[in-house]
């Protein structure tokens, strides 16, 4: 008697070890996604401290990252090629927002363009997809 695998059954492992593969690398990026959006978590906490503190002395917001003293932010509103993302403030409620960048960022590039937004109260609000 002959021992062994048919075509059928070894077919079916191959197509269920991809389905298998297939899902753990879909997970996979969601995880690295959400790991690059720890950049924005943290930088947007730095424009948050450093726009209350603008504000109690000037009395209102600003849009202008040199006015904040961040390091490694070199502006607001553009993609910058060592950030995955872009910030922007309005000037008015101090609302900082980052929003993935999908070209001219730091590779790799995101397939969509989400954003985090952090109130200048704490208050954060993840639009991740």
């Amino acid at each position: 008697m002959k021992r062994g695998f048919t075509l059928l059954e070894l077919i079916i492992v191959i197509i269920i070890i991809g389905v298998l593969a297939t899902l753990g690398f879909t997970q996979y990026t969601k995880v690295v996604e959400k790991g690059r959006s720890a950049e924005a978590k943290t930088v947007l906490g730095q424009i948050r401290t450093a726009e209350a503190a603008w504000r109690l002395e000037h009395d209102t917001y600003t849009n202008t990252i040199g006015d904040l003293y961040l390091s490694g932010i070199t502006a607001l509103g553009a993609c910058d090629s060592t950030h995955y993302f872009m910030y922007s403030v309005n000037t008015t409620s101090g609302l900082a927002t980052a929003t993935r960048c999908t070209a001219g960022g730091k590779t790799p590039q995101g397939g969509t363009a989400y954003t985090l937004t952090l109130a200048i109260d704490g208050t954060f609000v993840d639009n991740t997809p």
